[in-house]
């Protein structure tokens, strides 16, 4: 699980641009599953049959990360920028990004005032992004084209994925792990029931482009029909630091979030405790989720068709948006445990309904 996720997490698939991810996951499921493809928006769609009967499951991570998209180039070499997604203006600057060229991938920097200008400066003012810009070296226009960034260049974060904490205790830091994490979650659970009896069709949704707005999920529900049930994996954030808005009640280290609710979606209480029963169960560590600072492709999913009965399993992370994204390794295992044991558990006469 550590390698791929690492692996996975190095990726770099802003929103929109997410071609290394989606061939990667593509590749890496076509011999474990009995069909697969990529839609025409990039989604990757694996099918695998189970050896009873059973109902449709869906299972489903978004592959995108956050990123930048490059808006102008300045007369002198400096690059403005778009956000892809989501971020937070206060932690951009001075932060080391990559810029996806044509044919390579070109180091930048998100540049920032001298600390000597601090006394000309008002030091509480927070910068937009439109007032920033991203320095790769070039001293003019012409340039940056030569290295082959042009307008509507994406640009990531440049962070390498690395293990933090102790022997007892591991954690992964890197960029992207929303929801690569996620991502990891549903290959190993397709890694574990190879060799396993289940009952139903299992389908893998591995979508784009959720963090500008779950287009991905939504455009692959228009054509995914008759789905009895759909579990989502994201990651969430955690409210275990000190800063005074947090309240203590998801943490880093804890288990599995099962989701109740967030601002996209109320989870049917069936199957949310369907969820914490399996969790229960089989002794695996988990939180109840009631967090309205957060959206999944659950949602997109839950409201396709006539209406999918949907759960969603969250990762807790710290630092999510960022370059320096935390998710502890138990965490990441919990998740997969507990959504490899309610595939397994499902038969002829699960459902369900209202």
């Amino acid at each position: 699980m550590e390698n791929l996720l690492k692996q996975l997490t190095e990726l770099n698939g802003p929103c929109g641009f997410e071609q290394n991810v989606t061939y990667f996951i593509e590749n890496y499921v076509r011999d474990k599953v009995d069909q697969t493809r990529v839609d025409g928006i990039g989604n990757v769609i694996a099918r695998k049959t189970g050896s009873k009967p059973g109902p449709v499951t869906l299972l489903t991570a978004h592959m995108d990360e956050v990123g930048f998209i490059v808006k102008k180039i300045e007369e002198n070499g400096l690059l403005r920028f778009e956000k892809l997604g989501g971020h937070d203006d206060r932690i951009l600057l001075a932060q080391q990004v990559k810029v996806l060229g044509d044919d390579r991938e070109i180091d930048g920097v998100i540049g920032t005032l001298s600390a000597h200008y601090v006394k000309f400066d008002d030091p509480k003012k927070v910068r937009g992004h439109k007032e920033l810009y991203i320095d790769i070296g070039a001293s003019s226009q012409q340039e940056v084209l030569d290295l082959g960034v042009d307008i509507g260049t994406p640009v990531t974060w440049a962070t390498e994925a690395k293990r933090i904490g102790t022997e007892d205790n591991p954690m992964i830091r890197g960029k992207a792990l929303d929801d690569r994490a996620g991502c990891a979650v549903l290959l190993d659970v397709l890694n574990n029931i190879q060799d396993k009896e289940f009952a139903g069709e299992v389908i893998f949704l591995f979508a784009v482009q959720e963090e500008v707005g779950l287009r991905g999920a939504q455009t692959a529900m228009t054509h995914l029909k008759d789905i009895d049930l759909a579990i989502a994996v994201d990651t969430t954030a955690v409210s275990d630091t000190p800063e005074e808005t947090m309240d203590q009640t998801l943490k880093l280290g804890a288990g599995t979030g099962i989701k109740v609710m967030d601002f996209s979606l109320i989870v049917q209480r069936k199957i949310k405790d369907a969820l914490k029963n399996i969790a229960v169960e089989k002794n695996i560590p988990y939180q109840l989720e009631v967090f309205p600072g957060i959206g999944t492709d659950g949602s997109a999913v839950a409201v396709a068709d006539k209406g999918v009965p949907t759960g969603v399993l969250s990762i807790p992370s710290r630092n999510a948006h960022s370059p320096v994204e935390v998710v502890n390794l138990k965490d990441v295992e919990a998740t997969t445990d507990v959504l490899k044991a309610f595939i397994l558990n499902l038969n002829e006469e699960t459902e369900f309904r209202f």
